[in-house]
């Protein structure tokens, strides 16, 4: 009798070995420290702050005469705080394999011919699938979430990205190819607006990673070799380390400060990512992994982006 259902997660065994294909890296995410390692940060409330800027005024030289002086003055606070916040979002992804796709993992589709099948545990195969996945979803979150506060059990929280939250210093290229000249301007603006340039990466899409190439790359004349791969730049204020992220927007720049940037977690059960069995009521093993993450990328005014470049 032919199998023709085996619950969900019903993906045919075939021999070969495994390739994970796609644009899946998630570059910013593993340089803040990624799903639950040693630089996130925890929190006991959804809602949690990322900064508290303030300002000093402008710089002034000081006039005050000897009558002045002795002159008592009226006391006044004129440094005010404010406060930036964000909140965790819910992940949640099941998992659901039927026990005879567990144990039919000697039953081949496609080619068959002598080999090894590289799946024999088809729930262990799920779950690390699954959990590429929160990765890969956590990535897009960071960077381009807009942020929505849970006001009830019917809306859904969202971490403010930080790419949405730069609002202080950004150049729009205005639909152009981004030229030297605009990521001079940026840092410059970030110069101004109190960046302190300590760790920083730029991340862009493969177009833009082509462009910036293109602007900095100089290749020696050679016989046999040509080409340059730009992986940092110098600039005045600060050297920028290129990473290629696909998860960054067509038409957006990011420069980001990673020292200030950290991964948040609202623990559940003691742990940031929760994986819980369900019971067992049918032939099947079920599942579900289940995390609330957010994003802290301290002051928005330590990051910047170039906006509306080209995008072919």
């Amino acid at each position: 009798m032919a199998i023709t259902e085996r619950g969900a997660g019903t993906a045919n065994n075939y021999l070969g070995e495994l390739f994970l294909v796609g644009a899946n890296q998630t570059p910013f995410l593993n340089a803040i420290g990624g799903i639950g390692g040693q630089r996130s940060k925890i929190t006991r409330s959804m809602i949690y702050p990322m900064a508290q800027p303030w300002t000093l005024g402008s710089a002034a030289i000081p006039a005050i005469t000897e009558d002045a002086l002795v002159t008592a003055d009226t006391s006044s606070t004129s440094f005010t705080r404010g406060q930036d916040l964000n909140t965790v979002m819910i992940f949640k992804k099941p998992v659901i394999v039927s026990d005879l796709r567990q144990a039919a993992y000697g039953e081949l589709a496609g080619l068959a011919a002598l080999g090894d099948q590289p799946v024999k545990d088809e729930l262990a195969f799920q779950k690390m699938a699954t959990l590429k996945q929160i990765a890969l979803d956590a990535e897009k979150s960071f960077l381009s979430g807009v942020y929505a506060a849970q006001t009830n059990s019917q809306t859904a929280a969202q971490t403010n990205g930080i790419i949405t939250g730069i609002t202080s210093n950004s150049v729009p290229a205005g639909g152009v190819k981004v030229t030297k000249a605009m990521i001079d301007a940026l840092m410059l603006e970030m110069a101004t607006n109190g960046a302190v340039f300590e760790n920083m990466k730029v991340y862009c899409n493969g177009f833009n990673k082509g462009v910036i190439n293109d602007i900095y790359g100089y290749a020696p004349e050679d016989r046999r070799a040509g080409g340059t791969n730009i992986v940092t730049i110098m600039t005045n204020f600060a050297e920028l380390e290129v990473v290629y992220d696909p998860q960054i927007p067509a038409g957006t720049i990011l420069v980001a400060d990673i020292n200030h940037i950290y991964p948040v977690f609202l623990p559940n059960q003691g742990q940031t990512l929760f994986y819980e069995d369900f019971a067992r009521n049918s032939g099947a093993a079920r599942g579900q992994f289940l995390a609330f993450m957010g994003i802290d990328y301290g002051p928005e005014e330590y990051h910047g982006t170039i906006t509306n470049t080209a995008i072919a």
